[in-house]
Order: structure tokens, then sequence, then C-alpha cells
């Protein structure tokens, strides 16, 4: 039974054994059995304890062996030594899935891993699901389960919680309780030595009762599966998050919590912006988030317009606004001009807009309408105080009766407590989230407007790669394989330009020297004026060394140089191996970037990209993303940093071309991703002006883990790279050539042209309906692919020169790999000419190699080629209400 099956049987009980159930009071043997049998369960529940008949009144078993049912769900609450022995018995006695609330595992140490390691291969011989261990268990308010041992039943709702702390569950749990929170599920998942955030977020994306997913995390054990199943639902339901251990110390008390490593902060932003999740700062903002995203559109920009009845607020929610990274709408002239017209003389003249304390319900409607028209507005703030002659409720009503208030996102503040609580009330009922504090307001309007923007990289259609990019990949793998054959894992600095070379990133004009006399050739080579930078694989820094030399001007100076330059640095590092001196090109360009990589144990390679030079680290104006990279990505990257501006050009200097940057990213991604050999890489710094750009130095170290170990592509990345091993040509019957391969981001246009060559049978034969509008969401399904999960293959052909797309094949695998659906259409300009076989062969080619266990497809009974195709393979086919299911076991 596949992992999602055993979830939805273990949220989903009809039987359920607790597995040290208790009449000890206050234990939690009996806090979680009292709680399954007094919250309204209607399933059955078995105590098991082997030392008494009875417990709470209800027959208990000695072990779970004696209970005369199958087990849904196994609860087990007994000290850590006794639960490896408990889950073999489990597994045994075929329960679905365990959940361990015991303590004392890996958080205590090696001994508690081995019991882990123990408890896993328990798992894995008898096919169950473990939530645990170290939790509190888990709640499902609209099944009356409580399977936790918290002292209080959740609301029902529509919102999955997901928490690593099981003691931070408690408190939400009662605060959830106050404020009239709703839950779907409410989940302690503790050390998730099986069960992981990534398996939850698979389960609560397809599950209908789920509209928004909420997660409190320490640590993270399986980043690719979490991304993936981040990245597959985040554009459907919001995934918000709170991570902790953001400072080093907070990282530290993660890690000796969770037994896990908590992993480096700015990566898991880029981490969490890449999958679409949102990520707040504190507890109230995961549920506030939460609310105003199921209540409110989100909003399409960051400028907001703020409506009140007091000039400091305004200026509070001003100051606010800007710090979080939002803008103060420009009002439109139109706006202002009937705003004018409307409102009292002393109004403020502009946003904020401040309608004075004693002004009327309906001059608030007004106000607020008139921004809700203004296209400069992305978002409406309302924020009022309590004064004597503010009427709280009558605004509210006035605010929530405008026909078109859901165009825009709008939230409110009513400044206070019970003297709002009505008011809020009312807005609150209409749809409208209300906050005490502005600052919460802003905050939360911000997380919204991220969610929205980070979700414009999931269906953003990336420009085409500007130029061919043909990396020298063997002539890399050479040069790297060379230097770990030498026991050596620093590059020199030529080796390191020399490797950005065979990637098409621009270096320098550069000469080796390995004596004085060899100066001779740099006036011919290179030529003056030069730099002569020290080549050791043992110095890093090499002007701390006094490794450099710069500016020198002719071959005398050169010589001099050379002699220095040695004397120096053996001064300095004695043991250090000199392996000569580079000579190259000085170069003097407007601005200097930094383009870096460091292996991250958790999310693999980032990339670093921001203001270079020797003060990095002093301006710190860097942005971290993770490859692979497309030109969207990459645009993502620069424009997030300070020196972006300069770069497009600014008061009256000349700017660089942005598109040569995003670019020279896209092939530094390249570089990273072809190498986990590569365990930090530098470009620091490369010089950029309205001319072009180069490499000026650059500093490569490699993994000495990895030394004589064969490492499956791409393995080190959490993202999966375009697979370009899947690229094929193939000769269609009348003798033209089509490139079979995967299908891009970039290839919406060629897809949306494709569908104008379906025929009204084509259409149904593959989406048994016909498609009306072929819009660009549905064109991103079918473009945006995450090869961790899903692989399309198209054909490519060619037409009066113009590059066509012919077919395209797909397998769409469940979150495991286990399994995946087939699915195919070739245009009908192309049937009948033998690209349909071929594409059906090559698919299921990648399965075996993807190592998929079962393929299957769901096909009508008038699409009888297709059928017969399918049986030649080896599919069993079984037709039910005029559909043929059709399956292949490949394992």
């Amino acid at each position: 039974m596949a992992t999602i099956d055993k979830l939805k049987k273990l949220f989903n009980p009809g039987t359920i054994a607790v597995i040290g159930a208790s009449s000890t009071k206050g234990s939690v043997g009996q806090d979680i059995l009292m709680n399954l049998i007094g919250s309204g369960y209607e399933g059955i529940v078995y105590p098991v304890n082997n030392r008494r008949t009875s417990v709470l009144g209800v027959k208990a078993y000695p072990s779970i062996s004696e209970v005369p049912d199958y087990i849904d769900l196994a609860i087990i609450a007994t000290p850590a030594a006794t639960v490896p022995d408990i889950v073999k018995e489990c597994g045994e006695a075929g329960a679905n899935g365990i959940v361990i609330v015991s303590a004392g595992f890996s958080e205590a140490g090696e001994a508690g891993r081995k019991m882990e390691e123990r408890i896993l291969e328990h798992k894995r011989k008898y096919d169950m699901v473990i939530i645990g261990p170290n939790c509190l268990g888990f709640i499902k308010p609209s099944k009356h389960l409580n399977a936790s041992f918290a002292n209080k039943m959740a609301l029902p709702g529509r919102i999955a919680f997901i928490s690593q702390s099981g003691a931070l569950c408690t408190s939400i749990l009662d605060w959830s309780i106050e404020t009239n929170v709703g839950f779907s599920h409410f989940v302690s998942i503790g050390a998730m030595i099986d069960i992981g955030f990534h398996d939850l977020i698979d389960y609560f994306g397809q599950d209908p009762e789920t509209s928004s997913i909420i997660i409190y995390m320490e640590s993270l054990t399986d980043a690719r599966r979490f991304l993936s199943a981040a990245r597959a639902f985040s554009r459907s339901k919001p995934i918000i998050l709170l991570k902790a251990g953001k400072s080093s110390e907070g990282a530290k008390a993660a890690m000796s919590h969770t037994g896990s490593l908590a992993g480096n902060d700015a990566i898991f932003d880029a981490a969490f912006e890449r999958a679409g999740i949102i990520r707040v700062g504190t507890i109230g903002e995961l549920f506030d988030s939460a609310r105003a995203l199921s209540m409110q559109r989100r909003p399409k920009g960051r400028r907001i317009a703020v409506v009140t009845n007091a000039g400091g607020p305004g200026v509070i929610v001003t100051d606010s606004l800007i710090e979080n990274g939002g803008q103060m709408a420009k009002l439109s002239e139109k706006t202002m001009s009937e705003l004018n017209e409307v409102l009292p003389a002393a109004w403020s003249h502009g946003n904020p807009i401040d309608v004075l304390g004693d002004a009327r319900p309906e001059l608030y409607k007004t106000a607020v309408d008139l921004c809700l028209k203004d296209e400069n507005v992305n978002g409406i703030i309302l924020v009022l105080t309590p004064q004597s002659m503010t009427d709280l409720c009558g605004i509210a009503k006035k605010v929530i009766e405008l026909p078109n208030r859901n165009r825009k996102t709008i939230l409110a503040s009513w400044m206070g407590e019970k003297d709002v609580k009505s008011g809020c009330d009312i807005l609150k009922n209409g749809g409208i989230p209300c906050f005490h504090i502005p600052e919460d307001a802003v905050k939360t309007f911000m997380n919204m407007y991220n969610y929205s923007r980070n979700l414009e990289l999931l269906y953003e259609t990336p420009e085409t790669i500007p130029d061919a990019f043909h990396p020298e990949k063997e002539e890399a793998k050479k040069l790297v394989r060379r230097v770990l054959d030498e026991k050596r894992y620093v590059l020199t600095e030529f080796e390191a330009k020399k490797l950005l070379g065979f990637y098409e990133i621009p270096v320098i004009k550069n000469i080796t020297l390995s004596s004085e006399d060899e100066t001779v050739n740099i006036e011919d080579e290179v030529g003056y004026p030069v730099a002569m930078k020290i080549m050791s694989p043992d110095i890093l820094h090499k002007t701390d060394a006094g490794g450099v030399k710069l500016s020198v001007s002719s071959e005398d100076e050169a010589r001099e140089a050379f002699r220095e330059i040695i004397r120096n640095v053996k001064n300095s590092f004695p043991e250090a191996k000199i392996e000569g001196i580079l000579a190259e090109q000085m170069v003097s360009k407007r601005y200097e970037l930094i383009i870096g990589s460091q292996k991250d144990p958790m999310f693999g390679p980032s990339i670093c990209f921001g203001m270079g030079g020797v003060a990095v680290e002093v301006f710190n104006d860097v942005n971290i993303g993770l490859p692979p990279l497309n030109m969207a990505l990459a645009m993502r990257l620069i424009e997030d940093t300070k020196i972006y501006k300069l770069l497009k050009g600014y008061r009256g200097m000349e700017g660089v071309n942005i598109e040569t940057i995003q670019f020279l990213l896209y092939k530094f991604a390249y570089l990273i991703s072809d190498f986990p050999e590569i365990r930090d890489i530098e470009i620091n710094p490369f010089g950029i002006d309205a001319k072009g750009g180069k490499a000026l130095d650059c500093k490569v170290i490699l993994d000495k883990d990895l030394e004589g170990k064969e490492v499956e592509p791409y393995s080190h990345m959490v993202i999966s790279p375009y697979p370009s091993e899947y690229v094929i040509t193939f000769v269609m019957k009348d003798g033209r050539e089509a490139i079979l391969r995967p299908i891009r981001p970039e290839d919406e246009p060629m897809e949306e042209e494709m569908f104008t060559k379906f025929s009204e049978q084509t259409q149904r034969f593959r989406f048994f309906q016909l498609i009306k509008d072929i819009t660009h969401e549905l064109l991103i399904r079918y473009t945006q692919n995450d090869y961790y999960r899903e692989i399309a293959i198209m054909a490519e052909v060619e037409e009066k020169g113009e590059k066509k797309m012919a077919g395209v094949v797909r397998l769409i695998a469940d979150p495991y790999n286990e399994t995946a659906e087939f699915a195919i259409v070739v245009a009908d300009p192309w049937q009948f000419k033998g690209l349909g076989n071929k594409l059906t062969d090559y698919i299921l080619e990648i399965a075996r190699d993807r190592k998929i266990n079962k393929v299957y497809a769901n096909v009508l009974d008038e699409n009888v080629i297709m059928v017969h195709m399918l049986k030649k393979r080896g599919f069993k086919v079984e037709l039910n209400d005029g559909e043929y299911y059709c399956e292949l076991k490949l394992r």
C-alpha cells in the first residue's frame, strides 16, 4: 500500500490500540486513552497493558498480538527502551501505522539513534508508517479524534497544522480555542524518523478538508523531498512556515532538541522562496497569514493606501510598511481630485488618507471605494482609533457594503480591545481580517504579497536563453580529475579560470610563469600592464601573503615583481608549495560583483550574487538562490540586491547589460550543477561595465569527502535540473528528424501552438473533454515540471525554419516514485509517422531507469489504437464504464 493510503488510514482509523494505556492519574498513557474515549470518537479503542486486565473500565490486552482486530493506528506510550520490540510486535500483528509519543531517542545520544535504526528496520520489514518519536500525537477535529495527550480538543476548520515541537502544540491549541481558529488536522511529528514534512504536505495537499498548511519547523531531514512536495502544492494551497533557529545559538538549540541539522538560515530563505512557501517570523503571523489568505485575494503588488482617522497611526503604518519592504501608493490625480471634493478641507491631502476623527461612516466608504478604483493601489489598510465621535460599527458596516471590495486586498486595524470588538467582528464576518495593532496588518499584507511574488516564479514563463551555450564539460572533468589525482583540493587561480572558461564564463587574459626568465613572454601573450599573483594550492588569500603585485608595466618591473613575490611568500608561508606566478591583464571596470557557491550539507550548492570586491563583507549586499537557474530566476537573484539600481544605470551613470549577468548566472549554475566535486567556488571580483564583464579573480575548493567516490549526477542538488541525458534524435517514417527531449518552461509558446493543431478527437482522446480556452495557467501546468516527480518528453521538429512541438508523452509519478501515470498526445499533422510508438517506448525506458514499479493509464474505450499500443507492450487492460484502465508492472 502506498504511503499516502497508509496515512489516510492512520488519520481516519476505525481501530486504535493504545500501548502503554494506564489508569495512573497524570500519566501520558491515561491522558491519551481518556482523550480517545471521551472526545466522541466513534471507532474502537483497545487499551494494551501487560499488567492490567482493564484500564478506565475498558478491557485491556497484554500485547497487540492478542487484540482481536487489525489495528489501523497503534499509539505507543512506553519507555524508549521498550519501543523497538513493540514496533516489531505491531508489524507482526499487521498494524497499518504507529504514533510513538515516547521520548529518549536520537535527541538523547548514540544509544537513542541505535534504537531508531531498529525501529526503522521493523517499519521497512512490515511496511508501516510511523509518526514520531518524541511527539504529542495528532488531533482530527472533524472525526472527534484526539490521538494525543493534549488536554483539549481542537476546533474544526480548514488549516492543517504540523509542528516539530509538542510543547508548542499545546500552547497553540489553547490560543486557537480562545481566538476561534479551527483545524482540519493538528499534528505533532517530533523527531520524524519516518513520516516527515514532505509526506504530510503531499497528504494534506490532496486532502479536500484542508485549504492551507502551516508549519512550525526546527530542522529538516530530507530537503529535496520537502521542496518537491511544497512546489507541487503551494500553487493551490498556501504553505506558511515558521522556522526556528535563525541565530547560530537558536540553530544549536534546535539541533539538540531534534537531533537533526538546523542548516544555514539564508539558504532556508532561498529554498522557501523557490518553493512558493511563505516564511513568517512569529507564531501570530502564522495564523494571521493563514486566515487572511482564506478571506482575501492575494495582492498583485506591494503599494498600499492607508485610510485612517488619526495622523499618528498613519505614520506608524508608513514606517512599518517601508521597514518590511512595502511601498506607500502614490494616489492618482483623479483619486486626489475626487478625495478633495468629498473630504473635509483639513484632510491629509495624501497617503495616508487621514479623514479626521469626526468623519462619518459614509466618508470612509467613499475613501475606500476611491482607493479600490485607483490602479496605483494594490491593497488598503484601514486604521481606526476609538475616539468619542467615531462610529466603529457603522464604518465597518459601510466598508463591507462596498460591491467591489473583493477586487483588492483589504486589511483593517481597529486599534484597541473591548471598545473595538463589535466593529472588528463585523469586519471579520464580512471577510475582512481585523487586527488590534496596525503593524500586524502590515506584516500580514507583506506576507501575502511575498507569497504572490514567490508564486510568480512558479508561474512565470522564463525568457529564452539569449545565445547558444555549449560548455566543454569533458575538458572540465579532465581538469578536476587531474587535480584530485594529484591529491590536491584547491585549484590554482590559473586552473580555476580555465574551469570558468570551459563554461564560457569570460576571464581576463593570463599566462603562467615558472621562472623569472619567462617574464619575456608577457608582452606578446597578455600585454602590459599586468597583475602578478602567486600560484599555490596552500595560499587562498594571496594579498595577505605578499603574493600580489599590481600595475606591473615592463619586463624589468615584471622580473623584480617575480623575485619579490617569491621572497614574500617564502617568508610568510615557508611550507607552501609554489607552482609559479600568474601574470594577467590589468582590467578596470566600474562595478565589481561577487558570484559564488558553497555546498550546504542539507541543501547542496547555493548561489551567492551581489556587490563584490574587498569590502564584500562590509556592505553585505548579497542575495542567495538555489540552482538550477533559468533567466527569470537569475533576474530575481539580481534585482533583490542594492547594486541592481547601479547596474541598471543611476543618476547619469551608464548601466550594464543586465541580460549578460542573467546569462552569466545561468552558466555558473550549470557549472556547479555538473560538478558535485566543487565544495566552494568564488568569483570575486567579476568586473563589469557597459562594454562587458570578466572574472578578475576566482577560487575553487574541491570536496575532499568525495575523493574516489562515484557520485550520481545531480544527487548533490535539492531541485532536479534539466535532465539533458534524455535528449535523443528519432527519424520518423517520412524521413524527417525529430529531437526527443524533456520539456522546458521556455517551451510554453510551442505548446500553445501545438494545441491549435489538435482535432476534436485528439483533444477528447488525450484530455477526455474539449479544451475551450488555452490559458497561461493550463500551459504552465504542462511545461513547468518538477523533474524529480514528473518527466515530459516532447518531440521537436522543424517546419519551414520554425521549431514546432509535434507531440508530448509524460510520466507523472507519486511522491515516492513507485507508481506513475502515463499520458501521450501527438498533434494531428504528425500522427501515423511512428512518433507515438517511439515516444511510448522511450518513456517506458525512462520509467525503468527511474526504478518506477508500476505505470498505468486511463484510455477512452473508443481510442482503440492506444489500447492496442499498450496491450502490445504488456499492459493489462480492464474496461470499466467506457474507460480502459491499463497497467504495466515494471519491477
